[in-house]
């Protein structure tokens, strides 16, 4: 199956004027020569602790932020060499829902005007009455009444305004939705409601989606394949099963091991990392994870390790990445 996203050496350097540090200037490098496919109507989810260049990979392939060296594929034509006329028109088949429900709403715009822009946008509703028809429906849809489309955002709870983000998303019938952390700023109760709709919602309409989170236990519900970041490169990628049963890297048994376990006497002993993060405008040489790695040896401050494939689907850059069994309290 050919791919419908595909990322292809893909980096993000934000530079002199971005970043600052003393009396020097400094370069931070967010993404790191990223590769990897999205597979039609497939999920993939994006992992990794905070800073590591989760949010701003998911920019680079929705092109809100231009890439300094690297290529994006989508449906088989070039963003990166777009002109904008033509990328604008494509953006209607690429959309996002943010983070933070609080902010990514006009506190100005009705419910019925926030979600009727992008239609109105793509010239897909032609007229009022349209247009509150399919705000309806689409307010039906995520789970709220269409009595309150008239109603602006400050008069709904967090989770109802995630509701919101997600039916302005699907307004437009996109392909492609990156869902950059879209539970983490609600309460876990409601996290559950929002991850069972977008599955939902995904099912009966196919779009693909990039789901950013550093949950493992969220991921683990929605994700049909696992990529792991650590300071702007993947790490580990592979299907579900394979990185939740066979992690072949440290950082992502790192990971799992700090996540939350349904049967405690089931649960992997944890792997408490030393040491700090390292400063992105100072990436070590070798593996970027060299200095917290618990089985590092010398070879590793040394030489960057490839992401090669270890199993079938599964990919891991680490120097002494082996195949190995499915852990049954991890499946």
């Amino acid at each position: 199956m050919s791919a419908l996203v595909e990322a292809i050496g893909l980096t993000k350097t934000f530079g002199d004027r971005e970043f600052r540090i003393g009396p020097k200037r400094a370069s931070v490098r967010a993404v790191d020569g990223v590769s990897f496919q999205i597979l039609a109507g497939e999920t993939l989810a994006m992992v990794g602790e905070s800073g590591c260049g989760k949010s701003t990979l998911g920019r680079l392939l929705l092109q809100l932020l231009p890439a300094s060296e690297g290529r994006v594929m989508f449906e088989g034509r070039e963003l990166t060499a777009l002109p904008k006329k033509e990328l604008r028109l494509l953006r209607q088949r690429m959309q996002m829902v943010f983070q933070d429900p609080f902010g990514s709403l006009s506190p100005r715009r009705t419910v019925a005007e926030i979600i009727a822009e992008p239609m109105e946008v793509f010239g897909l509703v032609r007229s009022r009455a349209e247009r509150r028809e399919r705000v309806a429906e689409l307010l039906e849809k995520v789970g709220l009444s269409a009595a309150y489309m008239d109603r602006r955002p400050r008069q709904f709870s967090g989770g109802q305004r995630q509701r919101i983000g997600i039916a302005r998303a699907i307004s437009v019938d996109p392909a492609f939705i990156v869902a950059d952390e879209p539970v983490s700023a609600l309460d876990v109760s409601v996290q559950a409601q929002i991850i069972n709709l977008m599955q939902d919602l995904q099912e009966q309409r196919g779009f693909s989606f990039l789901f950013i989170a550093h949950d493992l236990a969220v991921v683990r519900h929605i994700a049909d394949r696992v990529a792991v970041m650590y300071l702007g490169r993947i790490v580990e990628i592979g299907p579900k099963p394979l990185i939740y049963g066979a992690p072949q890297h440290p950082y992502t048994e790192a990971l799992l091991s700090a996540a939350p376990h349904p049967d405690p006497e089931r649960r992997p002993a944890r792997i408490v990392l030393t040491g700090d993060v390292p400063s992105p405008t100072r990436t070590p040489s070798g593996c970027a994870f060299h200095m917290r790695c618990p089985i590092a040896q010398e070879v590793c401050s040394t030489e960057r390790p490839a992401l090669v494939e270890v199993a079938p689907g599964q990919s891991a850059a680490c120097h002494f990445a082996r195949p190995r069994p499915l852990t049954e309290g991890r499946r």
